[in-house]
């Protein structure tokens, strides 16, 4: 059994509600104090630091990229290009926080169980989002095989890529027979033509489940309570 407290739905639930709150987010010190909440929100939350940062790593050179350009091209208005670029990081920060330790299965247990969503494509859903992970190690693989073999990467740019481009194929290859082993396994589990079906795991609405869900909602309401205040 998990020992967070709360459920993967209720993490996912929040990490979108923001959405409607940059809406809001229409000025530079606005922005500011908005993002100052969500940050320290977000801290209270986070279950995997390594992998929340390397996401939210992303959204920062999103939302610099973002000012840069709205700065240079609207009109270098430094309140606009600084307000654009945090409305993106209201939107980005909480998703990073939320859904970095998402477990695959746990969620399929949960939109199974709680949402009612068909067994078939949400078995099948989990497992492609368990397999990503595997994806990264069969790339790496791939590169020492060749390596192995004297083909690596090294050279010119235009060895470079056609060795990507062949690395690229073979793990397309090796990602096509292991959706089909999975598809079979499926199969012989009864998912093709099962009218109910029972899960292994129970997926239970916690407090936190609730607790979260409303700070989500909070955080939804709160651009627009400073701005209309």
């Amino acid at each position: 059994m998990s020992t967070r407290p709360y459920g993967p739905l209720a993490a996912l639930l929040a990490s979108l509600l923001p959405v409607a709150g940059a809406l809001a987010i229409h000025t530079l010190w606005l922005g500011l104090l908005c993002v100052g909440v969500l940050v320290v929100a977000s801290a209270l939350v986070v279950r995997d630091w390594p992998a929340t940062l390397r996401r939210a790593a992303f959204g920062l050179v999103a939302a610099v990229l973002l000012a840069v350009s709205t700065y240079l091209y609207g009109g270098q208005q430094l309140d606009v290009a600084g307000a654009a670029a945090l409305r993106l990081l209201y939107l980005v920060l909480p998703a990073a926080a939320l859904t970095a330790d998402i477990d695959p299965t746990r969620l399929g247990d949960h939109l199974g169980q709680r949402l009612r969503l068909p067994a078939r494509p949400v078995v099948a859903a989990s497992v492609a989002l368990s397999r990503l992970g595997a994806v990264g190690e069969q790339w790496q693989q791939i590169g020492r095989a060749r390596r192995a073999r004297g083909m690596g990467l090294e050279g010119g740019p235009l060895t470079r890529v056609r060795v990507a481009g062949a690395m690229t194929l073979a793990l397309l290859v090796s990602t096509m027979r292991m959706s089909g082993s999975m598809a079979l396994a499926m199969d012989a589990r009864g998912f093709a033509g099962a009218v109910r079906r029972t899960w292994a795991e129970p997926a239970p609405w916690l407090l936190g489940d609730t607790v979260l869900v409303l700070a989500g909602v909070g955080l939804a309401v709160l651009p627009w309570t400073l701005r209309l205040g």
